[in-house]
């Protein structure tokens, strides 16, 4: 479903534009991605609206299906890309989980600012971004997906997702379409 509306309180969460993640193999052009989330989050700052920049700093506490993680990350893996100049305005967030909103103060900033529809981008589309997608769809926020602003491992998965899930989910969109419409708003 392509956009239909942009609510006045709207909000942009970009998942994982961290070091340690963009510079792992994905199916798209790591570059090209962080480009596009910094122009999100550019163009969501001109309005004044919320930006909200999650990354990942350790796996989930307990037992996973996954096994003991044995990882090699560099120091600085969860630093965010320096291309998204975070700014003081923006909201941080930090998560051990894969969405955005368990275990963290992500839905209570969003009410706090009566934010009623999330913008959402980044890495990895089938893990991250359809994880806090689910949870803001089962919160009650109109959720629209920025397709052509994320990527995953697997080009399969990103399309299964565009394709399939985020359709049930909220509404699709490019970059393009959403810097146009807030650069439409007054």
């Amino acid at each position: 479903m392509a956009l239909t509306t942009m609510d006045t309180n709207a909000a942009l969460v970009l998942i994982d534009l961290q070091k340690g993640i963009v510079g792992l193999p994905v199916a798209h052009d790591a570059t090209e991605i962080v480009r596009k989330g910094a122009e999100l989050a550019k163009a969501f700052r001109s309005k004044g609206l919320p930006v909200v920049l999650v990354n990942v700093t350790a796996p989930a506490p307990g037992r996973t299906d996954m096994g003991i993680r044995n990882f090699n990350w560099p120091e600085n893996w969860t630093d965010l890309v320096p291309e998204l100049e975070v700014q003081e305005s923006d909201y941080l967030i930090s998560k051990q989980r894969v969405g955005a909103f368990h275990g963290t103060s992500l839905d209570a900033i969003l009410k706090e600012r009566g934010v009623t529809q999330v913008f959402l981008a980044g890495v990895a589309t089938g893990s991250g971004v359809e994880s806090t997608g689910r949870s803001a769809f089962d919160l009650g926020y109109h959720v629209v997906f920025v397709t052509d602003a994320m990527t995953d491992m697997r080009a399969e998965t990103h399309q299964h997702c565009v394709e399939r899930a985020f359709p049930r989910l909220g509404e699709t969109t490019t970059t393009a379409e959403v810097v146009e419409r807030l650069g439409a708003t007054k």
